[in-house]
């Protein structure tokens, strides 16, 4: 069983996952601040984009979130917020399904 990712990686890894996913060539992972907002203000992401991330973080991790979720505003509310997502729900949701 392989050791998860630290949290920085983690972060990193998400990075990387929202300028492939949203083909956002001219940034790097670099350019995307943890703690800045993802939505509107900061990166800019409409609803739309969080869809494609969403289905990126579903194919790569295995974890659902649903377009009804109250908790979304909050789950992308930046990468830190995300990566908290991920860590907490990796693994759960194959064993639940």
């Amino acid at each position: 069983m392989s050791t998860p990712p630290s949290e920085a990686d983690l972060e990193r890894e998400l990075k990387e996952l929202i300028i492939e996913s949203l083909m956002l060539q001219d940034m790097s992972p670099d350019d995307i601040d943890s703690e800045a907002p993802l939505l509107v203000d900061g990166l800019g992401l409409d609803s739309i984009d969080v869809l494609e991330l969403a289905m990126a973080i579903h194919k790569r991790y295995g974890i659902k979130t649903k377009a009804d979720d109250a908790q979304n505003r909050e789950i992308f509310a930046s990468v830190r917020n995300l990566a908290g997502y991920v860590a907490e729900h990796r693994g759960k949701s194959s064993a639940s399904e």
